[in-house]
């Protein structure tokens, strides 16, 4: 479980708008963090193998860029700017992830192993006290995402409706981005803050999301784990406790260690031979990920007609990734890509 240091809430609880904006930036820059990690584990599967392993983490990544637009159109409901376009908020690999407690989860960029999602996915979205199906629950120590949104939560009910300034219009919606919440008062704001939650971590009552039709993310990555999809026990009473109600005995979900990609993990830029055909496809692909952030710098702060560019950078980013990670720029070496800010492909 990933713990944050205790004054990332130390300022909320009351009606301190400036309080609020920053934690959310700092909601914001974690979520965003996730991603590279959970991206580098997918480009890592051969292309044509381990297709479930692959889909299940690729509909996670969906979830995290939802809750990135979540968080940004807290932040714009609220009147502030989410910055997502600077080196300071872009994360570095391996690192704790933005507001964890120093002795909390190292994280880096890796190619996919069952050691790494339970190690390190499932640590990341773990809640405060994950519905187990087996004996997995752990004593809480500093504070939790989960306690860290909620805290956020009670800022807002402090603020008021009146508080939430932003025409809806400049924020990014479900006609562009599916499930994405446009906050116009508390109750969309606490909305917003509930599917971030819900889908990471689930319900105190069960694994299954508040918005969409799928486990929580912590379940999903335990399927894989597990080696089985997550199904309704058939024998389980209406009353027994959520522990009982599922079974990791659904449809098998096969991964295979042979077809992952022989990636190096925690690649840099400076670390491939200058001017080398390695360096070249690691800084284009670079130059391409800071100019998506950019673009999505512009959505999330009130462009949402930008969305649509910010898809193709998607498009061309993974297209980048499967040519570095199968050789076809890099002379037939596996490359991986270093998620590293780089402003100018020079």
């Amino acid at each position: 479980m990933i713990r944050l240091r205790r004054e990332l809430a130390a300022s909320l609880g009351g009606p301190d708008r400036d309080a609020v904006l920053a934690a959310l930036q700092q909601a914001l820059q974690l979520e965003h963090s996730t991603i590279p990690p959970y991206l580098y584990a997918l480009y890592s599967l051969a292309p044509g193998t381990n297709a479930t392993v692959a889909s299940i983490i690729r509909s996670v990544v969906v979830e995290e860029m939802l809750h990135m637009a979540l968080a940004s159109n807290l932040i714009l409901g609220l009147g502030g700017s989410p910055v997502l376009d600077t080196i300071d908020v872009i994360p570095r690999y391996p690192g704790r992830l933005p507001g964890s407690v120093a002795s909390s989860l190292v994280v880096g960029l890796q190619p996919c192993s069952l050691d790494l999602i339970e190690r390190v996915f499932m640590k990341i979205e773990e809640p405060e006290e994950p519905l187990v199906f087996r004996a997995e629950v752990e004593a809480a120590q500093e504070i939790t995402i989960g306690e860290f949104y909620e805290a956020i939560k009670t800022s807002i009910a402090a603020l008021g409706d009146a508080a939430f300034v932003c025409d809806e219009n400049r924020q990014l919606g479900p006609d562009l981005l599916p499930n994405a919440i446009v906050v116009t008062d508390v109750d969309t704001a606490h909305a917003a803050i509930d599917t971030i939650v819900a889908q990471g971590e689930g319900t105190t009552t069960a694994p299954l999301e508040v918005v969409g039709t799928d486990f929580a993310h912590y379940y999903r990555f335990n399927e894989i784990v597990h080696g089985h999809r997550l199904i309704h026990n058939p024998d389980a009473n209406r009353d027994d406790p959520p522990e009982q109600q599922f079974l990791y005995a659904g449809e098998p979900i096969v991964f295979n260690p042979d077809a992952v990609l022989a990636l190096p993990t925690n690649p840099t830029l400076a670390g491939y031979p200058f001017g080398g055909v390695a360096f070249l496809a690691c800084r284009t692909f670079n130059y391409t990920y800071t100019n998506l952030l950019k673009v999505l710098h512009e959505v999330f702060n009130g462009s949402p007609e930008r969305y649509g560019a910010a898809i193709g950078l998607m498009m061309s980013l993974e297209q980048q990734a499967k040519d570095m990670t199968t050789g076809v720029t890099t002379g037939g070496a596996a490359v991986g890509p270093s998620f590293e800010f780089q402003p100018e492909n020079a």
